[in-house]
């Protein structure tokens, strides 16, 4: 199964609570921090709330 690599970019400062709550459930906490997840449609949802803080890769 495919895996995305998330990596955060940008500060969660000044964003809607929606978008901090996501990045933690992702388990991003600071800037330059990497997340293997599964490449599933949930994670996939999660990453697409906040594309404008993060770069997602796909690794295999």
């Amino acid at each position: 199964m495919a895996q995305l690599k998330i990596t955060q970019v940008k500060s969660v400062i000044g964003r809607q609570q929606n978008q901090r709550e996501t990045m933690r459930t992702l388990g991003l906490r600071k800037i330059g921090q990497t997340v293997l997840k599964d490449d599933r449609p949930e994670i996939r949802g999660m990453a697409k709330t906040v594309m404008h803080l993060v770069t997602v890769e796909e690794v295999k």
